[in-house]
């Protein structure tokens, strides 16, 4: 397999570089793969982790066709964002960059990848900054990643003028879909959902004391969520002790015995258990004995084990609430329809965006016109202003030839004004093209 080609670090070549992006368009293009294109296999093979990040960004902005870079990079999704001149030889650099960096022939993801070019990409980047993209619509992560992407290219300085702008407005969108939809005001995982039922019946859940019983996956996301909710003590109980100690180490809690649990209840709240124990863990009898001390307390069971982990009689005596998983489906499933109608209003969001980036991006077609043409006029007149001052020069004096400066300027701002006002006005009209090719035509721009 050929190595993409690198840029040169020549002088000559930068000369070139910059003649060109006065002349060529730049476009927007996204290549990479997601949850829904490709396997966790073949993510896991193509992504980067953080200390490799940093090398895989600087070796993409080393492409000879890649003008601006960023790199996304999570267990969902490898995506590059960038710009260039040239399309076609940009993306199979890209491919084939990805594949040496990570020693995995191209034929093996190629058909997994998506390519978006131009207003494509961009309403990619604004969808996935919004979370309307993901695997759980309306999930907050994705956007702090592309942050953290973006801060990295501002370091490594792989963003230019077309990506910062692009970014500044995905946040700017991402923010406002958040905001006038509200598509993460729902819970739609099973433990986010037991803690926003802890919510309702608490109202605030800082300062609660929480029992987690069972050490699995179910319980670190619910301690994730309960830290995020300033919850207070947490207790840990695992049959096997070690593992508790494990989880209640790793978020400042505190592991007890199974044997405890019993004891525990005369002083949390919050009880939520996710056990593979084919019995009740909580029974009826143990929850009754201990009411009387708790002094009409609110008690709350999260029951998110299959089979139950907790017995539903509890339901049954005063001030004791129990909930199981199929009471939290129902709850996100009404919350999943929720988030599907805040996308839909997203997703309108995202147009409006999309249309005000692209009568940006287009302006960019009128600018390199504008600056030659100033330039081109300006070295005329300064020309001319020079061989009548070198012919006046004995009787000039310095306040003189200050005053030929500046009359210098002002014939240039003068004659451009009315050619740029229109140039500037043709944007995002049909005949723009035609009115800047002539432009560059009668005064011989591109020779």
């Amino acid at each position: 397999m050929a190595a993409p080609m690198r840029k040169s670090n020549g002088s000559a070549r930068s000369v070139d570089r910059t003649r060109e992006d006065m002349t060529a368009k730049l476009d927007i293009i996204l290549v990479g793969l997601n949850h829904k294109t490709a396997s966790v296999e073949i993510r896991e093979c193509l992504g980067f982790n953080d200390e490799d990040q940093d090398a895989a960004l600087e070796g993409l902005n080393a492409l000879d066709t890649v003008r601006e870079v960023l790199l996304v990079s999570t267990c969902n999704r490898v995506e590059v964002l960038l710009t260039s001149t040239a399309t076609e030889a940009a993306v199979e650099a890209v491919v084939e960059f990805l594949a040496d960096e990570n020693r995995i022939p191209a034929e093996d993801f190629r058909d997994k990848l998506y390519v978006h070019i131009g207003e494509n990409a961009v309403r990619h980047i604004f969808r996935v900054a919004a979370s309307l993209d993901s695997m759980v619509v309306g999930e907050p992560q994705i956007l702090g990643q592309i942050k953290s992407a973006y801060y990295q290219a501002t370091l490594k300085k792989t963003s230019g003028v077309i990506l910062n702008r692009l970014l500044h407005k995905t946040f700017f969108v991402a923010k406002r879909i958040r905001t006038e939809t509200g598509i993460g005001d729902h819970a739609v995982s099973i433990s986010y959902a037991a803690i926003e039922l802890a919510r309702k019946i608490f109202g605030e859940l800082e300062g609660r004391r929480v029992l987690l019983i069972g050490a699995g996956e179910m319980a670190e996301l619910a301690v994730e969520h309960l830290i995020r909710q300033r919850a207070g003590d947490i207790f840990v109980a695992n049959r096997t002790f070690e593992r508790g100690v494990g989880l209640a180490t790793r978020f400042g809690g505190r592991a007890i015995k199974f044997e405890e649990i019993p004891e525990a209840l005369k002083d949390v709240d919050i009880i939520i258990s996710s056990t593979g124990s084919p019995d009740y863990v909580v029974a009826r009898g143990q929850v009754k004995k201990v009411l009387r001390s708790r002094r009409s307390r609110p008690l709350f069971f999260i029951d998110i084990a299959v089979p139950r982990d907790i017995d539903p009689d509890i339901n049954r005596l005063n001030n004791t609430y129990v909930y199981d998983i199929d009471d939290l489906k129902g709850v996100i499933e009404e919350n999943i329809e929720d988030r599907q109608q805040a996308a839909l209003r997203g997703e309108r969001l995202v147009d409006e965006a999309v249309i005000r980036f692209r009568q940006w991006y287009e302006s960019l077609d009128v600018v390199p016109t504008i600056v030659a043409l100033r330039r081109q006029l300006e070295e005329k007149i300064r020309a001319e202003a020079e061989r009548t001052r070198q012919k006046l020069a004995p009787k000039l004096s310095s306040e003189d030839t200050e005053a030929f400066e500046k009359m210098a300027q002002a014939l240039v701002n003068k004659i451009l004004h009315e050619p740029t006002t229109i140039l500037k006005k043709a944007e995002g009209h049909d005949n723009k093209a035609t009115l800047l090719a002539t432009t560059r035509k009668l005064f011989k721009l591109d020779d």
